[in-house]
């Protein structure tokens, strides 16, 4: 298998390093990794504080640099191609498929839409994210000022999705409001879900088609918080049909929740509706449906 070509991660220590050894540091800051292999890493020279090769006792204080240079990996296999929607000189849109992260993270680092992206546009810059297993519409910016514009208006934007969800919807419309915040999760610590003492969040779904054990729904959402489709349906009944994360009511599966990058759903990014950032035109945008969330 072909590895990666590595990542080096950047920190610049705050006032929580003071007291701290370059070993306990990384131990307590990333738990995904036990001290010994933070101790292995030390050892084969991969972390570096203030541009010197670490032994990991060093005293910390705020203002270092430390570093840790990641040797390459091999990345799970993704989708490798996406089709161009929308192309101009200040803004690209793309259909991302299901199964591609947007950006790196999770093991992922050059199998993403953002490094597919870039062999053809070195300066594009993602404005939103998508979900690695929901489909759909990932705007870039392709020059400073539309990047400066369009992050200024983003909430302005209008982002409508077609999702598939458990069950028989009982009404027409929903309005949904759920706060969404970090709740507990047996394997990563906390998930965005719904919670009480969690961010205001707002979507709107519609019932475009029921059909034997499932809904349809369209869904525009006015807020953008992490999961929030997913979240917002099932908490008012419709998780989504094959979701291994979200159960009914917005929390995480009591049986084994899955994590939040797993695939088994259909949600779909399908339009945006915005302003032109430099011509002032309106733009209409539109990625194709899958098969399976086109209504019959």
């Amino acid at each position: 298998m072909t590895l990666n070509r590595g990542y080096r991660y950047r920190l610049v220590l705050g006032p929580e390093a003071v007291g701290q050894s370059v070993i306990s540091y990384l131990t307590r800051s990333f738990p995904h990794s036990s001290e010994s292999e933070w101790l292995y890493r030390l050892e084969t020279g991969e972390v570096e504080l203030g541009g010197q090769t670490a032994n990991g006792q060093e005293q910390l204080r705020p203002g270092q640099v430390l570093v840790w240079n990641r040797p390459g990996w091999t990345e799970e296999a993704t989708p490798q191609d996406f089709e161009v929607i929308y192309e101009d000189a200040d803004l690209l849109a793309v259909d991302k498929p299901s199964g591609l992260p947007t950006l790196p993270g999770g093991g992922f680092y050059e199998n993403t839409l953002l490094s597919l992206v870039h062999r053809r546009w070195p300066d594009a810059r993602p404005l939103h994210r998508l979900g690695r297993a929901t489909s759909g519409l990932v705007l870039f910016a392709l020059s400073p000022v539309a990047a400066s514009v369009m992050n200024r208006r983003w909430p302005e934007v209008r982002k409508q999705y077609q999702a598939l969800a458990q069950g028989i919807a009982s009404h027409d419309s929903y309005d949904i409001q759920t706060p969404i915040g970090p709740v507990e999760h047996p394997r990563l610590g906390s998930v965005h879900a719904a919670s009480p003492t969690g961010k205001p969040s707002h979507s709107i779904a519609r019932v475009l088609e029921r059909r034997a054990e499932t809904t349809l729904f369209e869904v525009d959402i006015l807020t953008g918080r992490p999961h929030q489709i997913r979240v917002h349906l099932a908490s008012v009944g419709y998780p989504l049909a094959g979701d291994p994360l979200y159960a009914i009511g917005g929390l995480p599966r009591l049986d084994d929740p899955g994590l939040p990058g797993d695939s088994g759903y259909w949600l779909h990014a399908k339009r945006v509706v915005f302003e032109h950032p430099t011509s002032g035109l309106k733009l209409d945008v539109t990625a194709p449906l899958p098969k399976t969330l086109m209504p019959s």
